[in-house]
Parts: structure tokens; sequence; C-alpha cells
């Protein structure tokens, strides 16, 4: 089993990874692209990568029980294999991108692979301690701080399509939420654990669950605000959605996670 690694001891690195960008600040002067420092970048990647993977290295791969996808670094990124086309955005293909413009050693067979190599959880679970899985997750180990830069290039390429998905709440949210690193942290993370809120294949009975639905759901402009409106629009999810999903399972962890936001970052 590889080692876990601790949120204080992987911070530096992160920060590290980060710092050779100009400094940046917040909050936007307007609606729209979002500008983080490299320390609030930080911090945020550890953030997630604690949602997600438990702080661990060995949970940057993994593919979860009831899925047909692997769920890969801080963000669990999926990637479909061949012949898979689920109704979440892949998001894996465009950070192996990501990490290769930006210098990152990237192995030359994840170049050339863009299909998960791997066509069951089965197979993924055998083949765990493989050479192509360990140098998966040291790239992933080693790239937290440009994994966060990915998920935030997600938050601002979406602004475009959130407000016309979200209503007329959407903006004005979003620019109290731009204000504070909390705030930043709750928008990024929620857009890379539940997605944008903007396409048609993510709906249960019409209605959706990310980030638009959240934004235009908030009843207080702050991150406290923020985490109690994403609680009510992921439990309206599982109420749609169907049941043989068992989606119910997952609200307390859902909820636990919401209820993040509301601390400082």
């Amino acid at each position: 089993m590889m080692p876990r690694l601790s949120i204080v001891t992987c911070s530096a690195a992160a920060l590290c990874l980060v710092s050779c960008l100009a400094p940046q600040s917040y909050p936007p002067a307007a609606y729209g692209a979002v500008s983080v420092d490299a320390a609030t970048t930080a911090r945020i990647g550890q953030r997630i990568w604690q949602n997600e993977c438990a702080g661990t290295v060995e949970g940057l791969t993994s593919w979860n029980t009831g899925e047909d996808f692997a769920s890969l670094g801080i963000g669990h990124f999926i990637w479909y294999p061949r012949g898979e086309d689920g109704p979440f955005e892949e998001s894996f293909p465009g950070l192996v991108q990501w990490l290769q413009q930006r210098g990152a050693p990237v192995p030359g067979w994840l170049l050339q692979t863009p299909d998960c190599p791997w066509n069951t959880r089965a197979e993924f679970l055998r083949d765990a301690k493989s050479p192509q899985q360990v140098q998966l997750r040291q790239l992933l180990a080693n790239t937290v701080g440009l994994q966060t830069e990915y998920i935030i290039a997600r938050l601002n390429r979406s602004l475009p399509t959130l407000a016309a998905a979200g209503g007329p709440a959407v903006g004005p949210n979003f620019q109290a939420l731009s204000r504070s690193p909390e705030g930043l942290y709750a928008m990024i993370d929620y857009i890379n654990f539940k997605g944008e809120g903007t396409k048609a294949t993510e709906r249960y009975n019409g209605q959706g669950w990310g980030l638009a639905q959240v934004l235009a759901d908030m009843r207080e402009p702050t991150p406290a605000g923020f985490a109690v409106a994403a609680k009510r629009i992921l439990s309206r999810r599982v109420a749609n959605s169907p049941p043989a999903r068992g989606e119910k399972r997952w609200l307390p962890g859902w909820h636990n996670r919401c209820d993040g936001y509301k601390r400082r970052l």
C-alpha cells in the first residue's frame, strides 16, 4: 500500500507547484473569470484532495462500486473505457493534456491512451500495483497544484453558461462568493464535485444538481448560504433519482462535504 501523505506535509509541495505563476488576487472586478493567488490555490487543492481521496496517494486512482469509469486525481476526474459514453463529463483526458502543456512529466503510455485501458472495476483493482498505476499515482501526487488550476479553469470556462442555466441570481451570488477564499473554495470544489449543472444529460425529472442550480437557490450570499443551498439541491437530486441507483446512501457524505464550505479554508 502506498504511504499516506499528510495535509501538512503536502501543502508546501502544492504551493511550490504553483509558485512559479505570477501572484494573483481575488475578487474579480466583475462577473468574470476568477483569479486565485498561489497560497489559496494550494489550500484549495489540499482540501479537495482530502474530500475526494482522504488525502492519500492510493486514493488518487480509484474505481467506485457500481460505476463504469475510473476516478483519478485529487478531483476524481472521470476516465471512461473504450465504448463507454456515460452521462457525466469525462474530465481526465483533458487533465492529461493540461499537465503536458504545463511541462509535467506525463508518461508516454498515458499520452498514447485516450481511453481508460482498464475495462471494468475488477480489472482496475486487479492491476492496482502494476507499473502503469504506480506511475499514474506518482504523477498525480506530484501535480496537485496543476490539478487544482485545472479545476479553477473549469470554473472559469463555465461562466458564460451558468447564468443561462440558473437564472438572474447566479451572477450576484457568484460575485459575492468570489470575494473570499472560502467562497471561491466552495464554488471550485462543488463544480468539480457535481458539475456545472448545464448539461441536459445531468438531470433527474428535468432538474439539475450542479453549480448553476446551487447559485440560483442561495438565500444568503455567503459560503454558509451556499452550503445550505447545496444540501437542498443534493437532497432534491436523491429524491428525483431512480430508486435502482440507491443514491440515498451517498447523501450523508454529500451533506457532510457541503458543511465543510462553512469552515475557514
